[in-house]
This record gives C-alpha cells, sequence and structure tokens, in this order.
C-alpha cells in the first residue's frame, strides 16, 4: 500500500519523509501509530535501538511513512559516508606544486 502523499526517493522527492512525518502526528497525535512513530524517529535521529515488531502495529499510512523515514534516513547515511571518503582522499592527495605564470608577451 504506498501512500499518493508520501514522496518516493525514487521520484526524486527524497528527504521530505520527515516532514509527512511530522504532518501525521499533528493529525493523529496520541494515536498508537503515531506514538511508534516518534520512538522510529527517535531512534533514528539518536542511532538507538528499535524494536521492528512495533512496525507491525502501525496502519497502513503510518507504516508507508516510517517506510520512507527509513529509506531517506539510509539515503542520508550513504551520501555522508561518501562524502566522508571524499575528504579522506582528497586530504591524502599529495598538492601538486604551483604553476608558473607564462612570461608577458614581448
Amino acid at each position: 500500500m504506498q501512500c499518493d502523499t508520501i514522496p518516493s526517493v525514487s521520484s526524486g522527492l527524497s528527504m521530505n519523509a520527515i516532514k509527512e512525518v511530522r504532518k501525521y502526528l499533528l493529525k493523529k497525535p496520541g494515536s498508537a501509530s503515531a506514538k511508534i512513530l516518534a520512538r522510529l524517529t527517535a531512534a533514528i535521529a539518536e542511532e538507538s535501538e528499535f524494536p521492528l515488531r512495533d512496525l507491525y502495529a502501525l496502519e497502513g499510512e503510518a507504516f508507508d511513512l516510517a517506510i520512507e523515514l527509513m529509506r531517506d534516513w539510509r539515503l542520508d547515511r550513504y551520501y555522508a559516508a561518501r562524502i566522508k571518503l571524499f575528504d579522506v582522499v582528497l586530504s591524502e592527495m599529495p598538492v601538486p606544486p604551483p604553476v608558473a605564470a607564462p612570461p608577458p608577451p614581448r
């Protein structure tokens, strides 16, 4: 079941899942699914454990949001790792000597 309001990572609209989760939490505060989504969001932000069995208790829309949230988190982690790798590689590269400017024409 795919919710039409949830942007898909493959559609190029990634990184919006957290906004959709926020809307859901505001729309259904106090619901069991909202509480689980809030705990999942906190676990992702804090890089702490989250029991996967709790995902089973989510209603359909909330489950789709949880999956999108985890997709965005995974994509963020991928890009962060790539940036770190580029930083390491670039810091280990020798700096080429400056190129002398050509003499002015006579």
